[in-house]
């Protein structure tokens, strides 16, 4: 196996497993998770919440932007972050992607960032051009080969598994909600509201 294969060989086998854990978990009585006990709950419409003394914070998501600027979602710390991970390659990432804009600049005075990660657009051209079609005004991390989707989020936590995915983090940076298909701006305003309304 070449080099420039290997990346992608290990990110094939990294997101099958995921995959494996999330579809193993459906019959689990509510849990879901990548076994053992995860403490966190499959809701209804496919939103996976965790309670709120039982969050973990991701790894470092850190790294240059589609418009080549730096960003750290650590930064982001005091405000609930919206994270989408999507690819302008994405047949749902674009049918998304129009409620995302909405529901971004709805939530924004309620103290909500949102922040995409590109992932699997080997040039940037694309994945600019898709945000401009839709009205995509917030900063994506470009991750071209997933190293922030393996490697961010802790083992046994709320991570992405799926192309789209939506990761929440709370106030205080740490995982809440998940959402591993496309969403609505209803579907969105689940995961957000109600931390919006946590003291």
């Amino acid at each position: 196996m070449s080099l420039s294969r290997a990346p992608r060989a290990a990110l094939l086998t990294a997101l099958v497993a995921a995959g494996a854990l999330t579809l193993s978990a459906c019959g689990d009585g509510g849990k879901s998770g990548g076994g053992g006990d995860t403490n966190f709950v499959t809701g209804t419409g496919g939103i996976d919440t965790v309670a709120k003394g039982e969050r973990r914070a991701p790894k470092k998501l850190a790294g240059e932007t589609l418009d080549g600027g730096r960003l750290d979602i650590a930064d982001l710390k005091g405000k609930i972050v919206v994270m989408n991970v999507w690819g302008s390659w994405c047949a749902p990432c674009r049918s998304e992607a129009p409620y995302f804009a909405k529901v971004a600049k709805e939530t924004e005075a309620d103290g909500v960032e949102f922040v995409g990660i590109n992932t699997r657009d080997p040039q940037k051209g694309p994945a600019l051009a898709f945000e401009k079609d839709y009205g995509v005004g917030y900063p994506s991390l470009y991750d071209p080969i997933g190293k922030l989707i393996v490697n961010g989020f802790p083992k046994g936590s709320l991570n992405p598994q799926a192309i789209p995915s939506t990761i929440v983090l709370d106030r205080e940076g740490k995982i809440a909600a998940r959402s591993l298909k496309a969403l609505d701006d209803e579907e969105l305003r689940k995961m957000i509201d109600p931390l919006i309304a946590e003291k």
